[in-house]
Parts: C-alpha cells; sequence; structure tokens
C-alpha cells in the first residue's frame, strides 16, 4: 500500500486524460474532487492486485454520459430541480452498499480518464476504501460493454445509479452488458447527461481475473513524462509517445471541428491542417467521446482498440472532446492498446466494425 501525494495524483489524472484519448471526463474537475478530497483530510491509498485480500469485496464507481457542455434548453430543463451537492457516484457507492449491507474493501476506475477516474479515487478516499491499481479498460471507453469485464463474462449487476438531484435506483438484474449500457445511458439522459455508477460489485477473487494489472502505474507514468517534459521546456508529444511505447502520428493546426450531443455521448469531428513536415497534408478524426478513427489524407490511419491521443501545444495539456478551437497548435500521437483488446474478441467489441466502419484493425506499430 502507498498513500499517493497530491504531486503523485495530479501526475496520474495527467496521464489518465492523455490514455482518455478525448474522453474520460473534465481534468479540471478532476484535479478539483482531489483537492476537494485532501482539504478534507482524506487519504488515497492505492494498492496491487496483489495486496487485496481475495475475499474482499471491489466495485467500480464512474459518472456515465455526454461529456459536451449542457445547452440553454438542458439549463432551463432542469432548472426547478433540488440539487443534493453529494457527487452522483459517491452517492450511488452508499446506496450499493446499503444493498448488500457490506462494507467494501476498495473501488477500481472504470477507466482510465481525468474525471472517471478521479470520480472512483474520490468515492475511495471519502468512504476510507483502497484504490486498486488496475481497471477494466486501459484507457478510456464510450460505452460500457467496452470493458475486459465483459470480455471475461463477469456480471456488471447489481448496479446502483444516483443523479445530482437525488433520484437513486438498483438494478438488480440486466440481461446484459449492453442491455446495461442502454438503460444507464437513457437515465443520463433525463438527468442532465450525467448519472452516478456502480457496477461489477464482487469479491477480489474474481475481480483479479478479469483486470488490468497496473494501469494506475502506467496512468502515473506518462503523466510524470508530461510534466518533466513541460518543466525542462521539451517536446512533450514525443516523449509521451516514447514513455507508452507509441508513435507520433500528425503535428499542426486545427481547421475545423463539429459535434453534437447525440443518444447521450459527445458525437463528432476535428480536422487538422499539417504543420513542419507535415505541411500541405490533413489529418481527421471522428470521436465518439473519445477519439476512435483517424483518417491522413484521406485514408484510415489508426482506429481503436488503438489511442489516438491529441495534445494541445499551447498549453501542453491533453485535448478533451469536444474542446477544440479553430487554430489551435496541436500534436497527435498513438500509443498501443493493451494486450486484451487485441485480441479477436477485443477487436470484435472494442474495434472499428464496431463504430459502423467497415475496415479491419491494423495495429499501430504495422503502420506504414
Amino acid at each position: 500500500m502507498r498513500s499517493l501525494s497530491r504531486r503523485e495524483l495530479t501526475d496520474i489524472l495527467h496521464g489518465c486524460t492523455i490514455l482518455g484519448t478525448g474522453g474520460g471526463g473534465s481534468l479540471k474537475e478532476g484535479l478539483a474532487l482531489v483537492d476537494a478530497a485532501l482539504d478534507a483530510g482524506k487519504e488515497f491509498k492505492l494498492v496491487s492486485l496483489d495486496e487485496v485480500p481475495d475475499d474482499a469485496y471491489i466495485a467500480t464507481p464512474y459518472n456515465c454520459g455526454a461529456i459536451s457542455p449542457l445547452s440553454e434548453a438542458e439549463r432551463r430543463e432542469y432548472a426547478d430541480l433540488p440539487q443534493i451537492g453529494e457527487e452522483s457516484a459517491l452517492r450511488a457507492f452508499r446506496v450499493m452498499e446499503g444493498y448488500f449491507n457490506q462494507e467494501f474493501y476498495g473501488v477500481i476506475s472504470t477507466e482510465l480518464g481525468g474525471g472517471n477516474t478521479a470520480t472512483a479515487f474520490c468515492v475511495g478516499a471519502m468512504l476510507g476504501k483502497y484504490l486498486i491499481d488496475a481497471d477494466p479498460a486501459g484507457r478510456s471507453v464510450p460505452e460500457l460493454e467496452h470493458s475486459t469485464y465483459f470480455m471475461n463474462g463477469l456480471p456488471i449487476s447489481p448496479m446502483a445509479v444516483a443523479n445530482a438531484f437525488g433520484d437513486t435506483a438498483i438494478i438488480k438484474d440486466v440481461v446484459n452488458d449492453l442491455r446495461a449500457e442502454a438503460l444507464v445511458r437513457a437515465m443520463a439522459r433525463v438527468s442532465r447527461n450525467s448519472i452516478g455508477v456502480v457496477d461489477h460489485p464482487v469479491r477480489a477473487s474474481q475481480l483479479k481475473k478479469a483486470v488490468i494489472p497496473g494501469a494506475i502505474s502506467y496512468a502515473l507514468k506518462l503523466g510524470a513524462a508530461l510534466r518533466e517534459a513541460r518543466d525542462r521546456g521539451e517536446a512533450a508529444a514525443p516523449r509521451l509517445a516514447s514513455a507508452g511505447r507509441g508513435r507520433m502520428l500528425f503535428r499542426g493546426r486545427v481547421r475545423d471541428y463539429t459535434w453534437e450531443t447525440k443518444d447521450g455521448f459527445t458525437v463528432g469531428e476535428a480536422l487538422i491542417a499539417g504543420d513542419e513536415e507535415y505541411s500541405g497534408s490533413t489529418y481527421r478524426l471522428w470521436f465518439k467521446n473519445e477519439n476512435i478513427i483517424a483518417w491522413r489524407n484521406g485514408e484510415i490511419d489508426v482506429t481503436v482498440p488503438d489511442l489516438i491521443c491529441v495534445l494541445n501545444e499551447e498549453t501542453v495539456e491533453p485535448v478533451t472532446n469536444p474542446y477544440w478551437r479553430i487554430g489551435m497548435p496541436v500534436s497527435v500521437f498513438g500509443l498501443p492498446a493493451p494486450a486484451e483488446w487485441r485480441t479477436h474478441k477485443g477487436v470484435h467489441i472494442f474495434g472499428p466494425r464496431h463504430f459502423g466502419f467497415e475496415v479491419d484493425y491494423k495495429p499501430l506499430e504495422m503502420l506504414s
């Protein structure tokens, strides 16, 4: 067990935002959650999978919904509802423990993202739980079935949900993860596009066989590499690509972007015009919360499950969707997906065809 310092927590959340590939929630809000917990005297206790007792109960808290800002019409729609002032995922965790009549040992992040990893961490810190150095995605993902839980047949239910207005529910049984995605997404759409969820409540003996170990440590490594590059005035994107055993993909300025909130997701595209060695070329990204597929000069370049990461060269911060700006200087780099996603089953669940693109997945390192 190690107690994480603020610098380590900041590095972790920056690393998670890089691995969030445009999704995973707001880094700014995630850092604010961490600071609030630290100001309240809470401790962030990270443990490896090997340290967790097999009979310990673990659950996965997170927020689900679109990552785009609310429209004025949406703000008016919810203006008269009460605000309970408690983080939705924290409330959902209390509901889950009440349902089980059981104190849980720890929490695990549902994905690596500046917002959702912070949410899991703060639920754990506020309730005195351990934080597990693992996760079921190794990156951010748009849908609930995009997880190694689903790949390994770990049941998602019972699920606890809570929103900012005080509505809570237990979904005792659900047909499968795809049905769970539909149910939770529908509840998010009527909850100001965000709902707190706790799922996969299981004993550690089951969990250990169904997650990616060391995921938080990996995020810490990338976040530290970003901080060090920034402190030294070095180009951060090549440093991050090297640290993650990936490769540089493109550099340029944002020429155009479009997005919409559709069925509880933030969906859109961004077009980048090349600079320097990429001058005369273009790079286009399509995202569904996360960056899913990229084209170089109209030809498919990188697809999920590999990671398409974008860094704002002015702020030296990862770009989250849909917060692009015309003229923003950006670097794009790719990181290889965890080995679990590169299996036949992994690509079937989370490859380009799942998103309607009739192309085969080609590993990042095989690109010309």
